[in-house]
């Protein structure tokens, strides 16, 4: 706590702009993807990709490893008003499944050889029985929306700064690539009023069935969420007290984390649908950050595909995942290392003696 108080005594950290992106590296490693031995643009989005490794690294051989995946857990106050399918024992159950190795995102961490850290940021079950889970509680859980803010200013920051945390961590282990994950039955809930609240678009529009709710569990949520943000009508327009007032401590983390990996000169990987909220907030707090974040792919919930419109992003994938827990961005790992290999490793046309692409010129003569 004493480091939060610090911190309100001194500049907003999360305001601090990101690591300038190098521009002469960008440029260079565009000259190169002209100069390998392929028509220009034939490999799409992995070219644009390969560059945009390139001015975030500045380095023109850019790369993806290694990589480093913090998922945040916390429970949900809003949970009181009956908007999950599950009940929140599930938040510490699934803490335990992560560091055992037996979730969705162990088994992919695996594969792709990647650090995998869980970080408890507050819930209501006691999880210090589980030693590999890292224990950062704020509260046992936040507050009820409904009723008055999820954080006081304080624990949100405390809540940021855990984000921030995972990102020095991040460092240590050399990491060239971000992805956070989250779990808190509840959270779909938070996220769905924060982008509501920071979008202005309605909760009919972006209420989904989280954890599987069925058509009279969605109608209940999307009232719910509409009581809320007309209890926090006035905070509206700031997008600190909207993170404060209807976030919550694992999403306010990873607000916390992308902010500070841009920061940091890190790429982050951003799942999907709460991490999108989380990477909303943090672009709305920091908008310097935008250049840093690469949206996975797009969700199967009804929310997140609306989301990405909005911030005119283009997910890598569409796979029809709603998952959670950092394993849509996981998934997605091997089409960067694509990007960055073929950028490094394929021949440039001199060097593999095949003729370029005719100039206009030479075609007239």
């Amino acid at each position: 706590m004493s480091e939060t108080r610090s911190e309100s005594r001194h500049a907003r950290w999360w305001q601090t702009p990101a690591r300038a992106l190098n521009t002469a590296c960008a440029d260079a490693a565009r000259a190169r993807q002209n100069q390998l031995t392929k028509p220009p643009g034939s490999l799409g989005r992995l070219e644009d990709v390969a560059v945009q490794f390139a001015a975030i690294q500045h380095s023109d051989r850019p790369r993806v490893d290694p990589v480093h995946i913090s998922i945040f857990a916390g429970d949900h106050g809003v949970v009181a008003e009956g908007v999950s399918a599950f009940p929140q024992a599930v938040t510490v159950e699934m803490q335990r499944n992560f560091v055992s190795g037996g979730a969705a995102i162990s088994v992919l961490a695996r594969q792709l050889g990647a650090t995998l850290e869980v970080i408890n940021c507050g819930t209501l079950a006691d999880p210090t029985t589980l030693p590999k889970v890292i224990h950062a509680p704020v509260a046992t859980q936040t507050q009820n929306f409904c009723e008055t803010e999820a954080m006081t200013d304080a624990q949100w920051q405390q809540a940021l700064l855990i984000g921030r945390a995972a990102i020095e961590r991040a460092g240590q282990h050399q990491a060239h690539l971000f992805i956070g994950g989250e779990m808190g039955i509840g959270n779909t809930t938070a996220a769905t009023a924060l982008l509501c609240a920071l979008t202005e678009m309605t909760p009919a529009e972006l209420t989904g069935a989280g954890t599987g709710l069925d058509s009279h569990g969605i109608q209940h949520k999307t009232r719910v969420i509409e009581r809320a943000l007309q209890r926090h009508v006035d905070l509206l327009d700031d997008p600190a007290a909207v993170s404060r007032a209807l976030g919550g401590f694992e999403i306010a983390a990873l607000t916390g984390a992308y902010i500070a990996a841009a920061q940091a000169g890190i790429a982050v990987l951003v799942d999907g649908f709460i991490c999108s909220a989380a990477a909303l907030c943090a672009l709305r707090l920091n908008p310097s950050v935008q250049p840093y974040l690469i949206f996975s792919h797009c969700s199967a919930e009804q929310g997140h595909r609306k989301l990405m419109t909005h911030l005119e992003a283009s997910p890598l994938v569409d796979l029809n995942l709603r998952l959670g827990e950092g394993s849509g961005a996981a998934v997605t790992v091997p089409l960067l290392r694509a990007a960055c290999a073929l950028h490094n490793e394929m021949a440039t046309f001199a060097e593999a003696a095949v003729s370029g692409k005719l100039t206009q010129g030479t075609l007239e003569g």
